[in-house]
Order: structure tokens, then sequence, then C-alpha cells
């Protein structure tokens, strides 16, 4: 494991514990203020506090598994634990979403028969420091997920920001039944369900998506092609192509050179390019370059240059 690797890591796991610590907090607040208040909308948000607490234990075992060396039976690496991590949190919050949005219909087909219960104003203030508190650890979370790379962090990130957002729902649907309107508080729990459900089915597509050698933003492939084209001795980049492998991406690019140099003075330049792109690109994992003599030709279309 390289030092990157290890700092990585270590802002994950750090940012893990802080997110483990806040949310056994918060569910343990919300279950107390559902419960004295009478609000199965805070019920159910404090259920999905607790899956966050659940998910970010599995993001925790994804960081430390991916990051373990290349083996035989693994030559390039474990970074796509990161992915199946990502898939299994979705997965968490699929279910989550589901449980939610069936307890609240319930709750409002017997009501219909019944009384609804008007909660309390305690939910309301629970459902204010939640929405505060989900939002400032989304937001720590993404920051942590963009500096590291890491697929499993981001996910992590957005199942906080969903969390904040079912709060939203969760005080708007108290705050209407305090007002005179009891059913929808229920209403809020359905649609609370519902945000969580698109949410889960968003982080599996981004994960699937990196295991499927999708390639780098556009951007990315320009300021690759650029900065090989910039080295001493490349005469024009033939060709590139890049692929997703966990948070990481491999690069392969042909360049041409002049074609009277030696093959040792083709391999240098090929180092030099090799050497800038991995120093240069910290999320690139590998990159092979291959040389070609330098022809009046036209660059390879397909490879998007």
């Amino acid at each position: 494991m390289d030092q990157r690797e290890i700092q990585n890591q270590a802002i994950g796991v750090r940012v893990s514990m802080v997110s483990i610590l806040v949310n056994v907090l918060l569910t343990a607040f919300k279950l107390f203020a559902g419960v004295v208040a009478h609000s199965g909308a805070m019920l159910s948000d404090a259920v999905h506090s607790a899956s966050d607490i659940v998910s970010t234990v599995v993001v925790i075992i994804g960081l430390r598994l991916s990051s373990k060396q290349s083996d035989d039976e693994h030559p390039y690496g474990h970074e796509r634990i990161e992915c199946v991590a990502a898939i299994g949190l979705s997965g968490l919050l699929l279910l989550t979403g589901l449980s939610i949005g069936i307890g609240g219909v319930r709750t409002i087909l017997g009501g219909l028969s019944g009384t609804f219960v008007v909660p309390g104003k305690l939910a309301l203030a629970a459902a204010l420091i939640s929405i505060g508190t989900k939002e400032w650890l989304y937001q720590y979370t993404k920051r942590a997920a963009k500096k590291t790379g890491s697929s499993s962090l981001m996910a992590d990130a957005w199942h906080h920001r969903s969390d904040a957002i079912s709060s939203i729902g969760a005080l708007i649907g108290i705050g209407f039944s305090i007002a005179g309107y009891p059913i929808m508080d229920s209403i809020a729990c359905i649609l609370i369900s519902l945000l969580i459900v698109k949410v889960s089915f968003d982080i599996a597509r981004e994960a699937i998506n990196q295991m499927l050698d999708s390639s780098c933003p556009r951007e990315i492939e320009n300021a690759l092609a650029g900065l090989a084209g910039s080295e001493s001795g490349v005469m024009r980049v033939d060709s590139l192509k890049t692929r997703r492998f966990g948070s990481r991406y491999y690069v392969d690019i042909e360049i041409s050179v002049d074609g009277s140099q030696t093959v040792k003075e083709g391999h240098d330049i090929a180092s030099r390019v090799h050497h800038r792109i991995e120093r240069e690109f910290p999320g690139v994992k590998h990159c092979m370059v291959h040389v070609n003599p330098y022809a009046e030709r036209r660059p390879i279309q397909k490879d998007k240059l």
C-alpha cells in the first residue's frame, strides 16, 4: 500500500467514526422524540438514521478490504470491493425505504378506521435538529469522498443527505399534523420512503458503472492527452483509453515519436509520460504507454481524441 492509499484509508476511517458517533446520538434522540411526541414520521426518520450506522460500518469494512495489497488471485488489487460495499449500502437503503413506506400506509389505513394521533412539538424540534446535523454530516463526508476518490464514502454522504431531506419531510408532516391535519404525519412517512428508494437506486447505478469499466470524465481524458502531448519527444497522441477500477483509473495511451530514434530513446520518452501521468493525476492507478513511429496520418477517432 502506497502512502497516498494509507492516508486515504485513515481519512475514510476517521470520517466514518465521526459519522457513527453522531448517528448513534441522533438516532437515540429521534426515537425518544418519536415515542414521547407520538410521531410516526419521527420514528421512521429514526429508523433511517439507524440504517446510517449500519451503512457506515459497511463503509469502514469496504475501505479496509479495498486497500489490501494485490496478490496472485487479484493482481490488479481490491479497489472494486468499494463498489460492492456501495451496492450493499444501496440495498440497505432500499429495505429501509420500503419498510418506512409500508409503515406509513398501515398507519393511514388504521387511522381511517379510527383516530389519528396528533404528534407533539418535541417531534418538530427533533426534525429541525436532525436537518442541521445530517446536512453537516453530508458536507463533511462529501469533502472526504472527493479528496480520497472513495465511492463508498460518497454513497455514505448521500445517505446522510437523504436523511436530511427525509427530516424535512418529517418536519412538514409533523407541522401540518399539529396544525390540524394529523394524516400528514403518515403521508410524510410515505414520501420519505419514496425518497430513500430513489437514492438507493442512484447509488447502485453509480457503483455498477464503476464495475463495468466505464471511462473517466471527458475533461480528465483531455487533460491526460494534453499532458502526454506536451512531453518532450512526443510528436502526437494517437490513442487514449481510460477505465474506472473502483475509485481509481487505468490509462492506456499510444504516442508517436520520431521513428529514427533508438528503442531506448523511445522507451525513455514513454517512461517520462508514464511517470508524469501517475504523479500529476493521483486518481490514476496505473498508466500503460505504447510507442509508435511517427507517420503522417490523422489521430484515431474512435478514442475520442
